[in-house]
């Protein structure tokens, strides 16, 4: 894909979701004995997600999974779209779009599994890690560099926001000398 269709895409963007597991973690699943999951997530990948709130687009997370680790995090990152337990990511998403009054070529979907191709072929702009699954590669407008969990939805976050002219803005109160 070229570079100049994965900007016009990334411009486009309204809204961006992301899978959880191996996505926004590394993809293991860490259980303690009483069974509680634990799951890590990845500072960087965070605050990419910030990043793109402020600079006013809406984030989902949508997950095939259930955790409590996950609404932790979303809660954290005031992540208002939370979707657990999902088993049509394309359904959820098309409802999603419904309610917040957008369409397909104003959405962005990160997966790394077969099961995010749905999602993933529907929304204008589709990335994955690279650690994705071959055939979600094969598929993805967009493979960042950084595996799942370490920095890949930051990649996406910056590109989003530099396709959208806003990355410098984002980043100028930190670049700043305190003069300004």
């Amino acid at each position: 894909m070229s570079t100049v269709k994965i900007r016009c895409a990334a411009a486009r963007l309204k809204l961006m979701a992301f899978d959880v597991d191996g996505v926004l973690t590394d993809g293991r699943l860490y259980y303690g004995e009483d069974g509680q999951e634990c799951k890590a997530f990845n500072t960087l990948d965070g605050q990419g997600l910030r990043f793109l709130q402020q600079a006013g687009i809406e984030l989902a997370i949508i997950t095939g999974r259930t955790s409590g680790a996950v609404a932790a995090r979303a809660a954290n990152l005031e992540i208002r779209h939370l979707f657990q337990g999902v088993a049509d990511k394309r359904a959820c998403l098309v409802a999603l779009l419904d309610h917040l009054k957008l369409s397909a070529a104003e959405a962005g979907y990160m997966g790394d599994d077969v099961v995010d191709l749905p999602v993933m072929r529907l929304c204008a702009f589709a990335a994955a890690p690279a650690n994705a699954h071959p055939l979600v590669k094969k598929h993805a407008m967009f493979v960042a560099r950084a595996r799942g969990g370490e920095g890949a939805a930051r990649e996406v976050s910056d590109l989003i926001l530099t396709a959208q002219g806003k990355f410098e803005s984002i980043l100028k109160p930190w670049l700043s000398d305190g003069k300004a």
